[in-house]
């Protein structure tokens, strides 16, 4: 099993950039799929990134395309969404995922609590 936490998140400025960062605990999450999902208040989840489990196939949301980057580091348990050029629409509570490598919701197993990413104008 995979527990995962999220942090990073915080108040920043229309333009302005964050990293988020997903710790996993257990040893076995370097044989899943990493996914970066989002939910604003009275929306409906969102995908956001995600990356195989080698790191060598990612995707993302047009909404974010050229702007986020996601990245893991195996050994570290650790994964990551590198945001730049952030825009108000871009405020949300962001969850990482463990799972199949997807752009859906229900082809994860395992979720963060999230972490609030509030962008003002």
């Amino acid at each position: 099993q995979v527990q995962l936490l999220e942090s990073g998140g915080g108040l920043v400025q229309a333009g302005a950039s964050l990293r988020l960062s997903c710790a996993a605990s257990g040893r076995t999450f370097s044989d899943y799929a990493v996914g970066w999902f989002r939910q604003a208040p009275g929306k409906e989840r969102e995908f956001v990134a995600a990356i195989m489990w080698k790191g060598s196939a990612t995707q993302y949301a047009d909404s974010v395309k050229g702007r986020f980057t996601i990245s893991r580091d195996n050994a570290k348990n650790a994964a990551y969404l590198q945001m730049n050029s952030l825009k108000p629409e871009d405020s949300a509570v962001y969850y990482c995922a463990a799972g199949s490598y997807s752009d859906e919701t229900d082809q994860y197993y395992y979720w963060g609590p999230g972490t609030q990413v509030t962008v003002s104008s």
